[in-house]
């Protein structure tokens, strides 16, 4: 098995270390040195490939959204909805939800953008994201700000984890003003109300958000009336779409 034992400093030593620790150290030290050289890259190389692109809007749900389901064909729909308003769709380029609106994108003859993520279990593009918009990452965090930083809006669809991170990610950015007070729309009456209900009974009444906090998040089963909401947001800032 690998020595996952913390590498102690030179500093922290309780005693001379010997040449084999001094060499163990000081390698640890070169790998996190070139590592900040990889994040690097990665912020690059999103930049320079984003920054073209144009008004968009980042769509998130679940990567494990069975093809033909509702919650997959809400998907397609918000993601067409996006394309034939002048949207650049971006999704993390993942299966399930991801998937589904970029083939709205696609179906749409909009920009579909996949940001995927390197992952143990090797997640894989998915088919409709276009080849010139296709960027991996090893980061989570340099892919997140990717999300933020290109897009006019967030449409959040049913999903897990990753979702309600990307979710209050960006109401956090929001709530703290380290983002513009960007429009993030929740798709799926049924599946987001039990957790507004519980943002105004608990977080709200119990004084842990500030009462206009809950109004940062629009509620709809419409892809419609979700795009609705970016329309009025980008007239309001001046932001035309791509074409």
């Amino acid at each position: 098995m690998p020595d996952t034992t913390p590498t102690e400093t030179p500093f922290e030593a309780d005693r001379p270390m010997s040449p084999r620790e001094m060499a163990r150290w000081q390698n640890e030290r070169i790998k996190d040195t070139w590592r900040v050289f990889r994040i690097m890259s990665e912020f690059v190389e999103g930049f320079e490939r984003l920054g073209s692109v144009g008004p968009s809007v980042s769509v998130f749900g679940s990567a494990r959204t069975p093809e033909g389901t509702p919650h997959y064909d809400l998907g397609v729909a918000v993601g067409r909805e996006l394309a034939e308003r002048g949207y650049a769709v971006i999704t993390g380029g993942g299966p399930g939800i991801m998937q589904a609106a970029n083939e709205g994108a696609r179906a749409g003859g909009g920009v579909s953008v996949g940001l995927n993520i390197a992952l143990p279990h090797e997640q894989h593009v998915n088919p409709y994201v276009d080849p010139e918009h296709d960027l991996t990452f090893e980061f989570f965090f340099v892919r997140k700000t990717m999300f933020v930083k290109y897009a006019q809006g967030y449409i959040v669809l049913p999903g897990g984890f990753g979702t309600m991170d990307e979710l209050f990610e960006s109401l956090t950015l929001i709530q703290t003003r380290k983002a513009a007070r960007f429009p993030v729309v929740l798709v799926g009456t049924a599946y987001w109300s039990g957790l507004l209900d519980w943002i105004r009974s608990t977080l709200l009444d119990g004084g842990f958000i500030s009462p206009e906090d809950p109004d940062l998040l629009v509620l709809t089963d419409d892809p419609a009336e979700a795009v609705d909401v970016i329309d009025r947001f980008c007239a309001e800032a001046g932001i035309s779409p791509n074409f």
